[in-house]
């Protein structure tokens, strides 16, 4: 291995509880919209994968991205896409690269393994990254937590990144 080859690991994670189903707002995950269940409570789209993503490239940079720089854009300049903080993350980790991206879901609903090729597509595609460097997971939680019993959504994400 090249002496001046460094490899580092983020780690973050993300949840938000569903909103009433009488709510209009809808579900979106890992950039996916999800029809079957209601929105995500939270002051952007609350997509719970792009959270993750964010807060494992703030693990790794030091740079408040979800708590800083999407706050910004969301309270004051009144955007909630989570696709644009993700890019903003992304523009934080400088020249290093990223070499992979693990994503765990946990939550009853909605069915994430359904869709995972789409969304492992759709999360390559905006990180630029091949198909290959994106690994999706998903488990109900068995009824064990809130989001296990259907309440809301929750998502772990390992980011590995090279100098």
């Amino acid at each position: 291995m090249n002496q001046h080859m460094q490899f580092r690991v983020g780690v973050g994670q993300n949840s938000h509880r569903f909103l009433p189903p009488e709510s209009t707002k809808p579900c979106v995950i890992g950039g996916l919209i999800f029809e079957d269940v209601p929105g995500l409570s939270a002051d952007s789209d609350g997509d719970v994968a792009y959270h993750a993503i964010c807060n494992a490239i703030t693990s790794l940079t030091g740079v408040p991205i979800l708590e800083g720089i999407a706050n910004d854009l969301c309270l004051k300049d009144g955007i909630t896409d989570s696709q644009v903080y993700l890019e903003k993350a992304l523009e934080s980790l400088g020249m290093q690269k990223i070499t992979h991206v693990a994503l765990t879901f946990e939550g009853k609903r909605p069915n994430i393994s359904a869709r995972s090729l789409e969304m492992r597509q759709k999360i390559a595609s905006v990180m630029h990254l091949d198909l290959s460097q994106v690994g999706i997971t998903a488990t109900s939680g068995s009824g064990l937590t809130d989001v296990g019993c259907g309440d809301g959504v929750h998502c772990l994400c390992i980011l590995t990144v090279v100098n």
